[in-house]
């Protein structure tokens, strides 16, 4: 049995994931869309949108009714940032837009608001869901899970 001298520090405190994920939860309340967050301390690619569209396919994110998912991906160490939305959206949104809310994640991010950043983002991400997919009551179900996924 080893035992660790140094604690494994968190990105983000209690109080800030807890932010987060109800800024998921808002954002997906008046849409069909999809809001998944993946965060991890370094990015093994060079391009991080490819490490983003790495992990969308992992998480099986193509998989939603009106393929309309969206991967908010950031690796914190590297400071390097990505968002992935699927083809339902993204015909919708286009490539700007995307680069648009990136940019406004970094400029948090240099302030090093991370929770804020994300938070942010998603909750634009949600207004562009809801305009170019709003609820349906009939046919809305949660598809994806709301909390943050953290890797290495």
């Amino acid at each position: 049995m080893g035992i660790s001298l140094f604690k494994k520090k968190e990105f983000f405190s209690k109080e800030e994931k807890e932010k987060i994920v109800s800024s998921i939860r808002h954002a997906e309340e008046c849409t069909s869309g999809e809001v998944r967050v993946f965060v991890e301390r370094r990015c093994r690619f060079i391009d991080p949108l490819d490490r983003a569209m790495e992990i969308f396919d992992m998480l099986e994110m193509e998989k939603t009714h009106h393929r309309n998912a969206v991967l908010v991906y950031s690796a914190i160490k590297d400071r390097q940032l990505a968002i992935y939305g699927d083809k339902g959206i993204n015909e919708k949104t286009g490539h700007q837009y995307w680069e648009d809310e990136v940019n406004k994640m970094v400029s948090e991010f240099n302030k090093e608001n991370y929770a804020e950043g994300i938070i942010c983002c998603v909750n634009d991400i949600g207004q562009a869901l809801q305009h170019h997919f709003p609820y349906i009551k009939e046919e809305d179900k949660n598809e994806l899970p709301d909390e943050i996924i953290f890797g290495k």
